[in-house]
């Protein structure tokens, strides 16, 4: 039996689904695979939402501006993936955020998403700068679908060229778009838009039908 309601029986515009439960592995993975995330908030209970609409980055709409290309190559930046999933989740947990106080990224969440990536169901990709962390995006592959959780920058740029540089290993590993869950300022001027959510769970159900791996290697 489901641990989650149908997102399809929601009314349009409603973002909360459930509330409540755990954070194993086979409960995110369920939700993943069903177009539901968690979202804590401090003093309540656990938070799951399906948004409506919900923010999607499809691979050939990708865009990088050129003044951010360059900042990336003056800045010599570097990639690797899942080499240091747990700074990377940590930064961003620590990262300010325009308009909001706290974080989502609770010591429940960091523990419950590093189990994730032992698993091989979570992962990071990491941005470099004279051999410092820079910046790193971590996320969770699913279903099929790789959704974006969460991104940092210790240095101008990182975060905007770990974003193509984790779209460039998505796209060589036959993925043709990503869950980005909110579009922010970022998401949207590198080609980020936002869909409605029978629509994103149409693209989930797609690409579980489609027989993709079960785990995904972004190291290779």
């Amino acid at each position: 039996m489901s641990r989650f309601p149908d997102p399809r029986a929601m009314a349009p515009g409603e973002s909360l689904c459930a509330v409540g439960g755990d954070l194993r592995p086979e409960t995110l993975l369920e939700a993943y695979r069903a177009g539901i995330f968690p979202w804590p908030q401090e003093g309540m209970p656990l938070l799951w939402h399906s948004p409506d609409p919900r923010g999607v980055l499809d691979f050939r709409d990708l865009r990088f501006p050129r003044s951010a290309r360059q900042a990336a190559k003056k800045a010599g930046f570097t990639f690797t993936a899942d080499r240091a999933f747990g700074a990377v989740i940590r930064a961003c947990a620590e990262a300010p955020r325009e308009g909001q106080q706290g974080t989502w990224i609770t010591p429940g969440i960091l523990e419950a998403y590093e189990e994730l990536h032992r698993l091989g169901h979570a992962h990071s990709v990491e941005c470099w700068a004279g051999g410092a962390l820079a910046g790193g995006l971590y996320g969770v592959y699913a279903g099929g679908v790789f959704s974006g959780e969460s991104m940092f920058h210790a240095v101008a740029g990182a975060s905007k060229a770990c974003l193509v540089e984790t779209v460039r290993r998505l796209a060589a590993r036959g993925l043709a778009w990503m869950d980005i869950q909110m579009l922010t300022p970022v998401t949207r001027m590198l080609g980020g838009r936002e869909v409605p959510r029978p629509e994103f769970l149409r693209r989930l159900d797609k690409a579980s039908a489609g027989g993709g791996p079960r785990l995904l290697d972004l190291d290779a």
